[in-house]
C-alpha cells in the first residue's frame, strides 16, 4: 500500500518544505528537483513514531551538539545521503562519531529513518532541509569532523551543470565549517565531475590534497547498489578527499 506524501505534511507541517526564502528575495541554484512520490505505509508510520526522536527541523538558530546527541562524539555531516544504506552502515561501524544525515528527498528520508529508529541508532539525526541552509543558519563554524558527500547528482548537460552542489561557494562554506583537520570526502562516478571537484577544493586556500589528486577508497565505505550499477557499467569511482589545515 502506498500513501502520497501530503498525508504526511498534515500531521507534521514543518516537513513540507525544504528551503526558506523570504518573498522577494533572490532565488538561489539549487542542486536538486522536487518531485512529489508516493510513500509506502511502513514510510508514513516510520516518520509519525521516529521522527520525534531522530529529526531534526530546520531553525535560524546554531546547534549545540552536546545537546542534540547528549555527548561531545565528534559530528560528520553527510549531505544528500539517498536511500542511507551507506549512512547506517558507517553510522554503526564508526560509531565514535556522531552523524547529521541531510536529505530533501522524502522517500529515502523516511526509509532511513525506519531503519534509524527500529535499530535504535543514537549517534544519528536526520533532517529534511536544504544543505545550504542548513549549514549557515544551524551549524557553528569550526566545529564538524567530516563531510562526506557520495555521488551527488552529475547533472550531466551543460545546461545543468549550475547545479551541481561542488562549486567554489558551497566549498568555502564546507571549509568554514570544519574544525581544523577536518575532511570533506566526495565519491563520484562521473569522471568530468570528479575532476571538477578536485580543481574547485584546490581553490579554497585553507584545504589541503594530501594525495595530490584521487583518494584510495576508504575500506569503511560500503559499496551501495547504485554504485555496484555503476561499476557494471565499467564507470571509474573516483574518491576525493580533503583536509583542513
Amino acid at each position: 500500500m502506498q500513501e502520497n506524501q501530503d498525508t504526511i505534511f498534515t500531521d507534521i507541517p514543518e516537513l513540507q518544505w525544504v528551503e526558506s526564502r523570504k518573498d522577494g528575495t533572490f532565488r538561489e541554484i539549487k542542486s536538486y528537483v522536487l518531485r512529489s512520490s508516493y510513500l509506502r505505509t511502513f514510510q508514513i508510520e516510520a516518520i509519525r513514531k521516529y521522527y520525534g526522536v531522530f529529526g531534526l527541523p530546520f531553525q535560524e538558530k546554531k546547534l549545540n551538539f552536546t545537546d542534540v546527541f547528549g555527548n561531545d562524539k565528534p559530528v560528520v555531516i553527510e549531505i544528500g545521503f539517498g536511500m542511507g544504506t551507506s549512512t547506517e552502515r558507517i553510522a554503526k561501524d564508526r560509531d565514535e562519531y556522531n552523524y547529521l544525515g541531510i536529505e530533501v528527498f522524502l522517500s529515502g528520508f523516511s526509509k532511513l529513518l525506519d531503519r534509524v529508529g527500529k535499530e535504535d541508532l543514537k549517534n544519528v539525526r536526520l533532517m529534511r532541509f536544504d544543505a545550504v541552509q542548513v549549514l549557515n543558519s544551524m551549524i557553528p563554524d569550526g566545529s564538524i569532523a567530516g563531510f562526506h558527500i557520495f555521488f551527488p547528482d552529475p547533472w550531466p548537460k551543460k545546461k545543468q551543470q549550475k547545479r551541481r552542489l561542488i562549486q567554489f561557494p558551497f566549498a568555502e562554506i564546507l571549509t568554514r565549517k570544519l574544525k581544523k583537520g577536518g575532511y570533506i570526502y566526495c565519491v563520484t562516478d562521473w569522471e568530468e565531475y570528479a575532476y571538477q571537484m578536485l580543481d574547485v577544493f584546490s581553490q579554497v586556500s585553507d584545504l589541503s590534497n594530501p594525495y595530490q589528486g584521487f583518494a584510495p577508497p576508504r575500506t569503511w565505505r560500503p559499496t551501495t547498489k547504485f554504485e555496484q550499477k555503476g561499476l557494471a557499467q565499467k564507470n571509474p569511482i573516483n574518491e576525493i578527499w580533503v583536509e583542513k589545515i
